[in-house]
């Protein structure tokens, strides 16, 4: 369950947040690999020009993303012709407003229901500590598992840990989190021995059942 204040904290310029929401109705909100690609097609489309994406996860129905907030808007007020005085947290609730509203549309269209799909407000935690940082990135890419979606996260095709290690171009941020964590290897390590943490507890939770 989400934490209260989760609801309500407000977008600044230059800052780290977890994103994450669910289907309305707890329903699958990707049915196909399809879906997967305009979701994150449509993301890019509404909130590529005023953040930038560190990880994400997308699950049957619900996601998580890890963005960091530009420094400046000013450039997108000009180009989008806001008025000067809106706030960030305003333009950025806005972008992910009609970027949900665009993929509600077409998942609706498609598989011919109705209604909102996505759960509001969405949740958002600011991130502005260096452990829980890593900690996070970890998370977002071990959610498959943790949902037992698959036995190994690394498998897992619709998140962001195998983009990170690619040498593939992308709006993905993977330089920055690799120089966060150090190198590519110790980027592995470190979910190596989260992963390792994760069945230990499992199997203990097993045994103690």
């Amino acid at each position: 369950m989400a934490k209260s204040e989760h609801y309500y904290t407000k977008f600044e310029e230059g800052c780290f947040y977890h994103i994450y929401n669910r289907s309305i109705d707890k329903q699958l909100m990707f049915k196909s690999d399809a879906n997967c690609r305009y979701f994150l097609k449509k993301f890019d489309q509404y909130l590529s020009s005023v953040i930038d994406t560190y990880a994400y996860c997308l699950l049957g129905n619900h996601f998580h993303l890890l963005i960091h907030v530009h420094e400046n808007l000013t450039d997108f007020k000009e180009t989008k012709n806001i008025d000067p005085s809106k706030s960030t947290h305003d333009i950025i609730s806005h972008q992910f407003r009609k970027f949900f509203q665009s993929y509600s549309m077409a998942f609706n269209k498609q598989y011919k229901r109705v209604g909102t799909l996505f759960q509001t407000p969405f949740k958002r935690a600011l991130v502005n500590d260096s452990s829980y940082y890593s900690q996070l990135v970890y998370y977002i890419h071990a959610n498959p598992q943790s949902h037992n979606l698959t036995e190994d996260f690394r498998n897992w095709e619709w998140s962001s840990y195998h983009s990170i290690l690619s040498d593939k171009p992308s709006k993905l941020k993977k330089i920055e989190l690799i120089e966060w964590f150090g190198s590519k290897q110790a980027y592995q390590d470190y979910h190596h021995e989260y992963r390792n943490n994760m069945i230990q507890e499992k199997l203990m939770i097993d045994m103690n059942e």
